[in-house]
């Protein structure tokens, strides 16, 4: 009787042993997967313009912004007041013919940083059409991907647009 009893305590002990890794393979393998679905997806941020089917390298910014366009909250359109920026630029560029104007776009990290990201780029852009319309050539105009402006600034600051001759 107490072989019985021994023999029926190995039987239970290694069936709960087996349950036990089943059920720990069920949560891993689910923790697993739900985790690959989950886990934020690499997104390639954009650079502010981009060349068609050609890869932009990150360009670092040299010294101090030439100009700095401002735009109010969620506005893509270039202030009526850049026009003088837009010339200050154009003339530099004509005084140095070796140099490029560099165009970076910020954002504040306020809401959604994908939204954020796509506004910023568009300021970028409308700098870059407004450079390109004033007769600056496309070759001449590089950007950087938007940038987050971190805490500590005014909300003016976040949205703005620079650019550098360099």
């Amino acid at each position: 009787m107490q072989q019985d009893d021994d023999n029926q305590n190995l039987v239970l002990g290694i069936l709960f042993g087996i349950i036990a890794l089943v059920i720990a393979l069920v949560i891993g393998l689910t923790t697993y997967v739900t985790g690959q679905n989950r886990a934020p997806k690499a997104v390639e941020a954009a650079p502010a313009v981009a060349a068609p089917a050609e890869e932009v390298p990150e360009i670092v910014e040299v010294g101090e912004p030439l100009v700095k366009f401002y735009f109010e909250s969620g506005e893509t359109v270039l202030p009526a007041v850049a026009a003088e920026g837009i010339a200050k630029v154009v003339a530099q560029l004509g005084e140095e013919p070796a140099k490029i104007a560099l165009i970076s776009g910020y954002h504040d990290e306020t809401g959604s940083a994908a939204v954020n990201g796509e506004v910023a780029k568009a300021r970028a852009l409308a700098v870059r059409e407004a450079l390109l319309a004033a007769g600056v050539a496309a070759d001449r105009i590089a950007a950087r991907k938007p940038a987050v402006t971190l805490g500590g600034v005014n909300p003016e600051e976040a949205r703005r647009v620079e650019v550098r001759v360099q």
